[in-house]
């Protein structure tokens, strides 16, 4: 653990300069006593590095000190080889600049774990892109980035969820978030955390104005925040429907953040049926269907349901029924003037 903390020391040394050795001891988790009999003992073992006490002071190396040691073990050289296969890079236009940095590393590790970090990197792939989320609409990160980097307020026309118009903000971002291949920029707006869907930003300008964030607020305790609103908003509409279990992987996959629950199968390790979330009974899976809770925030969108065809049923509330009953008869409508239209042309 000394040699860790020893090597943790140097490194931190060689890339901020002087640091008060109240800061040091705040990274390591130990005391500012420890500290400096660290740096005692890196100074007996010839490492050219001095402490300054007072209000101004800190530990810091003599001027010109390098060294060329990474310090990293095995693991951690595997761990930044499959950085490369996550993809965030490329949209930050930093694929260049990650492939000169892994080079640079590779160069600087030791010969023995150099073959387990090159081979970390063919054989593991991070996509972080969701099945059948179809092509994503470009999105222009440039403006959003200047901002973050540079502190600065942000003006962008937005686009929200089910709207034509766009709308002006002055915002105060935090920074972006890649959560399933979707970026986020997020933000104070009237001094409120918000997020804003990148690929919803039609237009961006950083403005001279100093960013004006909310004191000791932080990305990702705000990101956090946010993310819960997002998971624990209330599905006012409750559905309860079965389906093939042929179908069953499909649907959970497709259906994603509209279930409530894990399915009911009637395997035993589903465990015993017993009452549903208002109380009553909940309906048992059948041979070959499997049961699933949904929750859905308006009555409309259960017509999601409609792209699994008779191989799901919903079995309950009535009104959901009657929603998808009526879309149904709208499409056979729809397709049935197709169709008389065509035999009357093949009669003529």
């Amino acid at each position: 653990m000394k040699a860790d903390r020893l090597l943790s020391i140097l490194l931190l040394l060689q890339t901020r300069g002087r640091v008060p050795a109240s800061e040091l001891a705040a990274r390591l988790e130990v005391s500012t006593r420890t500290v400096y009999r660290d740096v005692e003992a890196l100074s007996a073992s010839g490492v050219p590095v001095y402490a300054e006490r007072g209000r101004h002071g800190g530990i810091a190396l003599l001027p010109g000190f390098r060294t060329d040691v990474t310090g990293l073990t095995t693991d951690e050289a595997r761990a930044l080889f499959i950085l490369a296969a996550q993809g965030a890079h490329h949209a930050l236009g930093l694929d260049d600049a990650l492939g000169s940095a892994l080079r640079k590393v590779m160069a600087a590790l030791p010969a023995p774990h150099r073959p387990a970090a090159e081979l970390a990197g063919r054989r593991i792939l991070v996509d972080p892109d969701r099945w059948l989320g179809g092509p994503r609409p470009a999105v222009d990160l440039d403006e959003l980035q200047t901002a973050v980097f540079t502190d600065r307020r942000l003006r962008i026309r937005y686009r929200h969820s089910g709207e034509t118009r766009l709308r002006t903000y002055t915002v105060d971002p935090y920074g972006l978030v890649a959560k399933a291949g979707t970026w986020y920029l997020v933000a104070d707006r009237r001094g409120r955390p918000q997020l804003f869907r990148a690929d919803r930003v039609a237009s961006a300008a950083v403005t001279d104005a100093p960013v004006r964030r909310r004191p000791g607020a932080e990305l990702a305790e705000v990101w956090a925040q946010l993310r819960r609103q997002v998971e624990e908003r209330p599905a006012p509409v409750r559905v309860t429907a079965r389906i093939r279990r042929e179908r069953l992987d499909l649907a959970v996959r497709i259906l994603g953040g509209a279930l409530t629950g894990p399915p009911r199968t009637g395997d035993a390790t589903d465990g015993e049926e017993g009452a549903g979330g208002d109380g009553g009974p909940r309906p048992a899976a059948e041979d070959g269907w499997a049961v699933l809770e949904l929750g859905y925030p308006v009555l409309s969108a259960v017509r999601q349901l409609l792209q699994f065809g008779d191989s799901l049923e919903v079995l309950d509330p009535p009104e959901a029924r009657r929603v998808l009953a009526d879309a149904a008869a709208a499409l056979t409508g729809l397709y049935a003037a197709d169709g008389t239209a065509d035999g009357a042309a093949d009669g003529a």
